[in-house]
Order: structure tokens, then sequence, then C-alpha cells
């Protein structure tokens, strides 16, 4: 297979189109940098091999959590690129039957893909370890293997909840043209309206609601920065509002300092997410609008703009497999005898970076070789636009099926032999179960590909 020729940086700035937003490109790939990043800072081997966050063991960190908790970018710049998907899917295709089947499957194909190549490598590890007894051992290294089995697969809860951000799209784009800002509004205060009842004796099972409300709150917030909506001035409101909020959210009501989730918290701003969360999104959020002037004349710069260009196709990947590098690298130091310093030591300050390196150079490495299921094409479009009206609904379907498989999934792990429960909305699910609601949410989303109507001659 030919390669492609060595672009010059001053060849990809040209190819560039006038109009690209570079700021929003820069926010896809430095928030997913930022994720892993403040994975590799956090996460914790303790010396009888628990894995624990070192927000846990020293407290004093959590505030990091208000800047280093940026997820709310990433949906903000989806929102971004489902408004141009959806509106150069209005130039080409006109409203009708298969419309919404041909989004949502092209989305859904670009995550799951990368996706499903992660989950067969650590169903097979989750295999191995079975097999050969070591999830069975009663010790600390079996502990740690079950551990690892369940906590690395976590981080696909993020594929999860932005497949139901990529479903709901459509809908919120339109309600976006017609309401505008007022329809984040309407999210945020359903949002509220949900903590207030949850935590004045409502059930806890309410509270789930805001998986939707409060990251459709800042998908819509693409919609509204794609149509020019998000001036510097409203940035700066974001920005004050936001973080106001958030920080009386943690001084004066229930919610915890932490904007990530921890082990053994009681309540947690991630799970389901709380507005204390909401409020420290919008002003993150907040902060990228009024930043957008500088970084547009930074990225402006050749050199600056190749970097995030280069860096671009690898984002993903390198997210799914951060967290492999990590336990694969702490295991290995503990195994050599290599004994971690104290968190938030002098020493443990100082030997971050060199980590970080090792960590790079292992996830480099699994790039190198999962990368490719993150290149697989474009995927088909599902069928002509005047046939099958059925292929819509069976998409809705699939993503509603896709959403729970993996969610599930990545609670309760990957060991499908050791097949142990884990509580899950309303009662206890197995891995066995999540694979086989995952499984039925794939072919549910290919089933307008298999089932094809004969052509015309």
């Amino acid at each position: 297979m030919s390669q492609s020729p060595v672009r010059s940086a001053s060849d990809i700035a040209a190819a560039t189109p006038a109009d690209r937003d570079r700021w929003v490109d820069t926010l896809r790939v430095g928030s997913l940098l930022v994720v892993m990043l403040g994975h590799w800072l956090m996460v914790v081997l303790t010396e009888d091999l628990q894995i624990t966050n070192a927000l846990v063991i020293v407290p004093a960190l959590q505030p990091l959590t208000w800047v280093l908790q940026v997820m709310p970018l990433f949906f903000l710049v989806g929102g971004v690129a489902h408004a141009h998907t959806l509106g150069s899917l209005d130039r080409r295709r006109p409203p009708g039957p298969g419309r919404y089947a041909v989004f949502f499957h092209r989305r859904a194909v670009r995550l799951l893909r990368p996706t499903l190549a992660f989950l067969v490598v650590w169903v097979a590890l989750g295999v191995a370890a079975h097999l050969s007894g070591l999830t069975a051992l009663t010790d600390e290294v079996g502990r740690l293997a079950r551990d690892a089995l369940v906590m690395v697969p976590q981080l696909l809860w993020f594929v999860g909840i932005y497949l139901g951000a990529c479903a709901f799209a459509p809908l919120m784009r339109d309600l976006h043209r017609r309401w505008g800002l007022r329809v984040v509004v309407a999210l945020v205060a359903m949002a509220v309206v949900v903590d207030v009842i949850r935590f004045n004796g409502g059930p806890e099972l309410l509270g789930n609601l805001n998986f939707a409300l409060v990251w459709l709150a800042l998908h819509q917030l693409g919609f509204a920065w794609h149509d020019g909506l998000l001036t510097t001035r409203r940035g700066w409101a974001m920005a004050a509002a936001g973080y106001g909020a958030m920080l009386v959210a943690v001084t004066v009501g229930p919610y915890p300092t932490s904007m990530v989730g921890l082990p053994g918290e009681q309540v947690s701003n991630m799970a389901p997410p709380t507005a204390a969360l909401l409020a420290q999104g919008i002003g993150i959020c907040g902060l990228a609008v009024v930043l957008r002037p500088v970084m547009r004349r930074v990225l402006s710069r050749s050199r600056v703009w190749a970097t995030v260009v280069v860096a671009s196709p690898f984002a993903m990947t390198a997210f799914l497999w951060h967290l492999t590098a990590l336990m694969a690298v702490l295991v290995t130091a503990r195994a050599v005898g290599v004994v971690q310093p104290t968190v938030a030591s002098a020493a443990w300050w100082l030997t971050r970076p060199m980590l970080f390196a090792v960590l790079a150079l292992v996830t480099a490495a699994l790039v190198a070789v999962f990368v490719r299921f993150d290149r697989g094409g474009q995927a088909p479009e599902v069928t002509p636009p005047d046939t099958r009206r059925w292929v819509d609904p069976v998409t809705a379907l699939s993503a509603l099926v896709l959403f729970f498989g993996i969610l599930i999934v990545s609670i309760v792990g990957v060991d499908v032999l050791g097949n142990r429960p884990v509580f899950f909305l309303v009662g206890d699910v197995t891995p066995a179960v999540g694979f086989a609601v995952l499984g039925a949410g794939l072919v549910l989303l290919q089933a307008p590909l298999v089932v094809r109507r004969p052509s015309r001659a």
C-alpha cells in the first residue's frame, strides 16, 4: 500500500479551508489529551495493589478537576460538528425516509469501529485471565486482575453518552433553529429541577435523567457556537455564571468538590451528572468562547495548526488505549520493584513528567497498532431517500439499544466468563448481559444494510 507524501506545515495550512474553525478542531484534540493526562495523573496503584485515585488520597487536589474536567468541551465541539454535518446533509439530501438513518449510521460506525477493536482485545484479556485462574485468586493479584477488567473499560461511558448525543442531534438542531438559546436554558432548568427533587428525598433513579439533560445542554451550545450566538460577551457571562454557580453548589449545596467520579464517594458529580457539573461545563465552555479570538490568531501560524492536524486522526484511538498503557506501565513498574513516591510529594510531582513520557511512548505503540480501526473510510449510505420507511425507526431503536449496551459494559466490565454481577439502574447485570445488549444494537444498526430492496432495472 502506498504511503501519502509527507506534507509540510505550510502545505497543511494552505490546504485548510479559510472558513474552517481551527479552534474547534483544537478543542476536540486538546480535550481528549487533557483527559488522558488527567487519568495518568490521578490513577494510583497502592502498595497492596488496589487501584485508587490521587484525589482520594489527597483531597486538596480535587479543585484541579474544575479545569481538568474538559469533557463538556468535547460535547460542545460535537454540537458544532453535528451542525456542520446536518447542514451538509440538508444540501445533499432532501427530507424523507432514510435521512436520519444516513446521519446516525455514519456517526455510529465512526465511533464503534475503534471501540469494538478495544473491546475484542480486553475481552480476550479477560478470557485469558479467567482460564489461567488469575481472576479466581483471593490474594492481591487476583483482586487487581478483577478490578482492571472493570476499571479500564469504564472510559467507554463517554462513547455511550456521545452516541446518545448523536442520536438526538437532528431533533436538537431542529429545536435550536426554532428556539435558539432558550433550548439550553430549558435543559439547564430541567437538570436543576431533577437535582432539587433528587436531593430532597426524591427517587435516586430520577437523577439518571441528567445523563440526557446535562450532556445535551452542553452539546446544544455547539449549535449556538456554529450559528455565531456565543459572542465574547456571552462567553464571559457563561464563565462567570457557570463557575460562580459551581462554587456555590460545592460549598453550600450537597455536591462534592471533585468534578470527576471518585472511589467510595456517596455522591458523584458524574454518575449521574449533576447541576454542579453542568455549571462547571458551562463555565469552561465560556472560557473556550472567550479564548476564541486569541486562539484563532495563534492557530493561524502554520506550524501550530499543522500540529493539530497531525494529532487529530490519532486522538480517539489514543483516548481508548491510554488506560491500557497506564495499567501496563504501573504493573510492570511494580513487578520490577519501582516504587512510586508518595502522592503529592515533591518527588511525586518531579517524576510525573518522566512517567508521562513513558506512558506517551506506550500509548503511541498501541495507537500505531490500532489506529487502522479508526480509519476505515466512510460508511455506505443506508438506502435511497424514497424507499424503506422503516429504516429510521429501526435506526433510532438501534441507538437506544447501543446506548444501554455500551453503558452496561462500561459499568460491569469485560470478564464474560467470570460474569460477576454489578448494579445498573434498577438491578444487577452481568458482562454477558451487557455484551448481549450491545450485540443486539449492532444487529439493529446493520439491519438497513443487510435487508436491501431489489434494485430496479
